[in-house]
């Protein structure tokens, strides 16, 4: 699945990932390839990002906490939308 994470300042992240797991109003939830199409609201708690090979830029990287396999991001609140596994969430 392709992954976006935009910011107001910028595109924190773009490429292919595993999966994502976001804090949804409605409680924490998890896309993996080929997820049904959805539109979500996010509250304020940690994106994590998992793939085999993610690579920030030097400009974003200090946003992110890099775990085994994947990364987090903190983000205060955001939307999210999944559709053809292209996922993108704009975050604030």
């Amino acid at each position: 699945m392709y992954l976006e994470i935009v910011s107001p300042e910028a595109t924190l992240f773009s490429g292919e990932v595993t999966s994502v797991t976001v804090p949804g109003v409605n409680g924490e939830f998890q896309m993996l390839n080929n997820h049904a199409p959805i539109v979500s609201i996010l509250k304020e708690g940690q994106v994590k990002v998992e793939s085999k090979n993610i690579q920030l830029g030097k400009d974003v990287e200090a946003k992110f906490t890099k775990s085994d396999n994947g990364v987090w991001l903190a983000i205060n609140s955001g939307t999210l939308e999944l559709k053809d596994n292209k996922l993108i969430i704009l975050a604030d």
